[in-house]
């Protein structure tokens, strides 16, 4: 009996998770499409999803982000933003840590997702994976919206691994766009996300989201040939986290 009314609980959290993801869209849906319409409205759009959508859903959860800092964004200035990728939270939780707009490089997958996915095609960077003709066009992209002074974020491992897997290795992308565009890699570590919400349905429950933000790593006068060394360099600083919070 205690079994099934977890599983009812459990339910009843993922249902109230969508509810939460969708009603502020459904609120805010003019001025959403209105800030969607031309990139120069996009800081405009991004303060809505920080502030309101983003607060709505973790709050809302009983999800409290608790983060800490050894190193702070400054404002004006461009970064590229990583962290460990368990769970849909990750995506409101990254808006919450950073005041500085930024643009989701993302699969392009997410644009079947009603509602959601309107907007997400229309303010992420989509990749397929499997098309070289994609990356190549993400990397023109990125460029654009960094000379416009916003930040990119990624989450390196490319997707959501198996629940499983500490962290997944880690692909190039991030730390080769970040050495061709000389910005800073800001690592985080999100310990709580996969205990509150993973991907597996009769889970999850409300509680504190723990977030560090790692000292940045620069990228100047660092070349291409040196991403190797700088993608194993940041996913060990996330590794190194994680694995005492097992």
């Amino acid at each position: 009996m205690l079994s099934f009314l977890k599983k009812i609980g459990h339910a009843l959290y993922r249902i109230w998770f969508y509810v939460l993801v969708v009603l502020p869209i459904l609120i805010m849906f003019p001025f959403l499409v209105l800030f969607t319409l031309s990139e120069k409205t996009y800081p405009q759009f991004f303060w809505m999803a920080r502030n309101i959508w983003a607060s709505c859903i973790l709050y809302g959860m009983g999800c409290f982000p608790v983060i800490k800092r050894e190193q702070r964004l400054k404002k004006g200035e461009s970064y590229m933003l990583v962290s460990n990728h368990t769970s849909m939270l990750d995506i409101m939780l990254m808006l919450r840590v950073s005041k500085n707009p930024f643009v989701f490089v993302g699969k392009k997958e997410l644009v079947n997702i009603p509602l959601f996915g309107f907007f997400y095609k229309r303010v992420c960077i989509l990749v397929d994976r499997e098309s070289s003709k994609s990356r190549t066009a993400v990397y023109r992209r990125a460029q654009k919206r960094l000379h416009q002074g916003l930040s990119i974020c990624i989450f390196p491992e490319g997707g959501v691994p198996d629940e499983h897997i500490i962290l997944d290795d880690f692909k190039d992308g991030a730390f080769k766009m970040a050495i061709a565009h000389d910005i800073p890699i800001v690592p985080m570590t999100f310990y709580d996300n996969k205990k509150r919400f993973s991907f597996t349905f009769y889970s999850g429950g409300p509680g504190k989201l723990r977030v560090k933000v790692h000292k940045f790593f620069t990228t100047h006068n660092l070349k291409e040939a040196d991403k190797i060394q700088l993608r194993e360099s940041v996913r060990e600083v996330i590794l190194n986290e994680l694995e005492p919070s097992r």
